[in-house]
């Protein structure tokens, strides 16, 4: 039973008109690779014996007119391959990307930019010689078939050369790949080590541990060098014995000529040798190219297995029928969870529902499983069992670009990403700027932006770093409330607020809870659970205790 293709399979199988385009440009100009040598043939045979300069000019104008048609037809295929990637872009750029969200989503810290990095690779390979090499391969088959036709031992002397190429690229392949893959495998490494210690980089500068760090991520970057060193020294070995063989060749297929010309046994004289010696060289061409673009096809692999990876690892969502707009009731029902990719469960036995308008606060403390129960109810993380429902639909199945839009979330920690301020509040979609001035003014931040130089319109760089941890969470939960979501998540909303920030983010929640909307807040202060209905008490990964506010609170005193 054959296996069905993977989605790289199938988007190159889409692409087989382009390349069947661009190896017809390949023949076309591997059969004009004659004229040359016709050109030459020629002149010594015709224009040499005849003296006529009517002659040489007429074949001078048709070998240049072969020139030129030969550089545009090797253009037209160049532009070709460059359609072909273009349309590989745009067949998998957008499916590539969702495999890498939903990945990250799995494991935060395994990814980083690896994949973006492979699928470059990949696209930029359709461009690449070697590719171009193996289209005009089958023109060496012709090649070798007319040294036959010239004389047997030419054909017989090629065939040995082009057999020597062959093997020399496959020991190429053989002793350089295993240095090449653990190269790239290290400089990963390596990447991703820099990566996530320049996270961190304020607390490397203020305790002094920057030198410790960076002697750590030297020695990372002095295995890689020296591992593509060793690959880059086997691969200069292969490519100066190819040349060698080449070289050898062509000057050996002259003195070949020369020899059976002298045995009478070549017909066509001096010519015919010269021929046939240009036709060894070409013979071998291709297999040369191979041999000196060999690298890229390796890294083309190795990204094309580690992207097939990932793509199957994480299967397109098929398309579904739209659900209606919810309305924001939410149940819980036996959950059971824990992070994606682990069977050990950090969330167990929950039990809740929630009306549209209530506002639910999950108290309890560090470590009690209440960041993870948010990630939950967000639909974020799956469910080892139970399930999370908004409006009886399951909430991690449900296609986030529908869902999206009328849910609202803040991380425990807040990340502003670059843009502007009105982008990062309308969620870098269409900016509507009547709801994005109210979503400001529901959190008080409104009179804070128009106080910056170019009010919703400045630009915050890469995780908020011109705003300070306050203006960042309120930004965050601006966010959160744009568009008057009808079910927010709020993990610590006011972990970074003053007392102005806590009446504001008090006020934002009686607001919208007027509005309908539902609320979870995950918080520490006491000052926000006025604003709450239900109050749920988390202990260890478990729900200790559930219902009104006043009933939950007052337990816990009692006790």
């Amino acid at each position: 039973m054959t296996s069905k293709p993977s989605e790289l399979d199938q988007a190159l199988s889409e692409l087989a008109p382009y390349f069947w385009c661009a190896f017809g440009f390949a023949m076309f100009s591997g059969f004009l690779i004659f004229a040359p040598t016709l050109y030459m043939f020629e002149v010594y045979e015709r224009v040499v014996n005849s003296r006529s300069t009517t002659t040489l000019l007429m074949l001078t104008i048709l070998v240049i007119m072969a020139y030129v048609v030969m550089e545009i037809s090797d253009w037209a295929r160049s532009e070709t391959m460059r359609s072909a990637a273009m349309r590989f872009d745009h067949q998998m750029a957008e499916r590539v990307v969702d495999a890498i969200y939903a990945a990250q989503l799995r494991q935060p810290q395994g990814l980083v930019s690896q994949p973006m990095s492979d699928f470059k690779t990949l696209r930029d390979f359709f461009q690449n010689p070697v590719l171009g090499a193996l289209m005009e391969a089958p023109m060496a088959l012709v090649f070798l078939l007319t040294l036959f036709a010239i004389h047997p031992y030419a054909g017989f002397f090629a065939l040995i050369g082009g057999g020597l190429q062959f093997g020399l690229t496959w020991l190429n392949e053989r002793t350089t790949t295993p240095a090449l893959m653990q190269a790239n495998k290290t400089a990963i490494e390596a990447q991703k080590y820099a990566q996530n210690t320049l996270r961190n980089v304020e607390v490397m500068q203020a305790m002094g541990m920057q030198a410790a760090i960076q002697e750590r991520w030297s020695l990372k970057q002095l295995d890689f060098l020296a591992l593509q060193a060793l690959a880059s020294d086997r691969a200069a070995v292969f490519q100066s014995l190819t040349k060698l063989v080449q070289t050898t060749m062509s000057s050996m297929l002259l003195g070949l000529g020369a020899y059976l010309t002298l045995e009478n046994q070549l017909p066509g004289g001096a010519g015919t040798i010269i021929v046939a010696s240009v036709l060894g060289g070409r013979v071998t061409t291709p297999l040369v190219q191979a041999v000196s673009q060999w690298r890229p096809v390796v890294n083309a692999r190795d990204a094309w297995s580690r992207l097939d990876r990932l793509l199957s690892q994480v299967p397109a969502v098929p398309p579904a029928m739209p659900l209606p707009a919810p309305r924001g009731t939410l149940t819980v029902d036996n959950l059971v969870a824990g992070p994606p990719g682990s069977n050990v469960p950090l969330v167990r036995g929950v039990n809740l529902r929630l009306e549209p308008g209530q506002v639910l606060a999950i108290i309890g403390p560090s470590a009690s499983g209440k960041t993870s129960l948010a990630r939950l109810l967000s639909g974020l993380w799956p469910c080892l069992s139970g399930k999370v429902r908004l409006d009886g639909v399951d909430m991690h199945a449900w296609r986030k670009t529908e869902l999206g839009p009328y849910v609202g979330y803040l991380p425990q920690d807040v990340e502003v990403l670059q843009g502007t301020v009105a982008e990062n509040i309308a969620r870098f979609g269409d900016v509507d700027m009547g709801r994005v001035q109210e979503a400001a003014r529901a959190v008080g931040l409104h009179e804070f932006i128009m106080k910056l130089p170019l009010s919703y319109d400045t630009d915050v760089a890469r995780d908020g770093a011109a705003l300070s941890g306050g203006y960042r969470q309120r930004l965050g939960l601006a966010r959160a409330f744009y568009g008057k979501p009808v079910f927010v998540v709020l993990d610590e909303p006011n972990a970074s607020l003053d007392e102005a920030g806590d009446a504001a983010l008090l006020k934002a929640i009686e607001h919208f809870k007027a509005l309908g909307t539902t609320i979870v807040l995950i918080t520490h202060r006491a000052s926000v659970l006025s604003a709450c209905d239900l109050v749920l008490l988390m202990r260890e990964g478990m729900q200790q205790a559930f219902g009104p506010r006043d009933e939950v609170l007052s337990g816990l005193r009692a006790a």
